[in-house]
């Protein structure tokens, strides 16, 4: 081998193995790079919290009982059955201003109410409507909150079998039209039934839908509202005929979302003595009615979901009974009897794992003379609220506490008189009387639920509480 050769292979040699380092360095150095963090620079994006104007506050009522069928000429007119009083109050300053609505085909309708915010301070606004129906097609008490409007609510009550007379209401008393969809869950599951569909609801007008136009046949169905536009006060007016004898009316108010825990409270279980005579004269013996005349309709609209049911006496914290497991089909509405209750007031505990909806209705008995009612879910109230008790029989106050430790309520008549105070026991619920026609405010220390319940001879109604929407949120802004 001559000395050029051997110089070139040492040198050709010495290039792969420099090359071979190199490459080796190399991955070392991404590996190293990859693991180990990097200097970062961090800067927080510019941030501007602020408080929106406060808004005036807004409520409309359901409106006077109304009777459909009642011209032979035309069965589907709507009439005017019994006019609806109300009782209405601010928590400062001037009264609210007062607006009537006016029912499509029918007339005056329901009443509007709006306070305007004081400074930068919105006002609370109360106020609920009681009517009284004694005729041939239609009879009972019915008492109804003024609610704000929703944009989206769910109906649960009603029927749409043979007997029922039920009519959606949808009230706007907003300055801009809304339009509409109705959309029924039933056995079939959700349905979007022609006469449900793009509604349109002027401004300042109630529209009435009868339940049997979108949900003909159905003996268990939930309706959900949706409304684009503008908000809605959407409502339920139930009402049946057994055999030609009316059975109670009521007006049953909106479930403002699906939650996966509910409580229904102040429903109120009745009895009539053995031997007093009811309407017809037959016997008014109704020792057993209560075990036929409570039931509790649930719909899970999204996701099937286990339910867990429980009853407990207001005034006990102890359940009625052992706590019941109901399985729920995806939109499909299902129906739990409660039996063995007796008379008193009582507290129904819905706790799943999907979101459902959930009312419960009860029943003075299946009689002439005799009335319903359908008590929806109460919310969690945790700031002072304004509520307000109509006319009729007196108005008694369940509140209920779902912590683990006592909470203290103060309830006090906003025209003067000293407070009720109340401790609620943890895990407990207590009752107490009230004023009729009477604007109070319910100061929680502690989140807590409360509902309005009314009984009397042919007459139940409850009305759940709900909290003052007056609070104006911080929100903040990203420039």
């Amino acid at each position: 081998m001559s000395d050029r050769r051997v110089f070139r292979w040492a040198t050709t040699s010495a290039r792969l193995l420099i090359g071979t380092a190199v490459s080796i360095v190399a991955v070392i150095a991404v590996v190293t790079a990859v693991s180990v963090p990097w200097p970062t620079l961090v800067r927080e994006p510019l941030s501007v919290p602020a408080t929106p104007a406060p808004a005036a506050s807004v409520i409309a009522c359901d409106g006077a009982l109304l009777s459909i069928g009642r011209d032979p000429a035309d069965a589907a007119a709507i009439t005017i059955a019994a006019p609806q009083s109300v009782v209405v109050g601010v928590g400062e300053g001037p009264p609210p201003a007062e607006q009537r609505l006016e029912t499509t085909d029918v007339g005056p309708g329901p009443l509007a109410f709006t306070a305007p915010p004081i400074g930068d301070r919105a006002i609370d606004v109360a106020a609920i409507g009681a009517a009284t129906a004694s005729a041939d097609d239609l009879s009972g008490f019915a008492a109804s909150a003024c609610r704000p409007p929703l944009l989206d609510s769910w109906l649960v009550g009603g029927s749409g079998a043979t007997g029922a007379a039920d009519l959606v209401l949808l009230a706007n008393p907003g300055t801009v039209p809304a339009t509409v969809q109705l959309t029924v869950y039933s056995a079939a599951g959700a349905q979007a039934p022609p006469g449900g569909v793009d509604l349109v609801v002027p401004p300042g007008t109630q529209r009435v839908v009868p339940l049997a136009g979108i949900a003909l046949g159905e003996e268990t169905p939930v309706v959900r509202v949706s409304a684009v536009g503008a908000p809605i006060r959407a409502s339920l007016q139930a009402s049946i005929i057994r055999t030609l004898t009316p059975g109670g009316v009521d007006q049953v108010g909106p479930v403002a979302r699906a939650a996966t825990s509910e409580v229904i409270t102040g429903i109120t279980v009745m009895r009539r003595s053995a031997g007093e005579d009811g309407a017809g004269g037959e016997a008014g013996a109704l020792d057993d009615v209560a075990d036929d005349v409570t039931v509790l309709r649930m719909l899970a609209p999204s996701a099937a979901a286990t339910a867990r049911v429980t009853v407990t006496a207001v005034g006990n914290g102890a359940p009625v009974g052992e706590p019941q497991e109901v399985a729920l089909e995806a939109g499909k509405p299902l129906e739990l009897a409660l039996d063995a209750l007796t008379a008193g007031s009582y507290t129904v505990a819905v706790d799943a794992d999907a979101p459902v909806v959930s009312a419960v209705w009860q029943a003075t008995g299946v009689r002439a003379g005799d009335d319903f009612a359908w008590y929806t879910p109460a919310p969690e109230v945790s700031v002072d609220s304004l509520f307000a008790t109509p006319g009729g029989p007196t108005p008694s106050l369940s509140v209920v506490n779902p912590s683990s430790e006592p909470v203290a309520v103060a309830v006090t008549a906003i025209d003067g008189g000293s407070p009720i105070a109340l401790t609620v026991p943890a895990n407990g619920s207590v009752a107490v009387r009230l004023s009729a026609r009477t604007v109070y405010r319910l100061q929680p220390e502690a989140p807590v639920h409360a509902g309005l319940s009314f009984a009397g001879d042919g007459a139940l109604a409850g009305v759940p509480l709900w909290p003052a929407d007056v609070a104006t949120p911080e929100v903040v802004v990203y420039p």
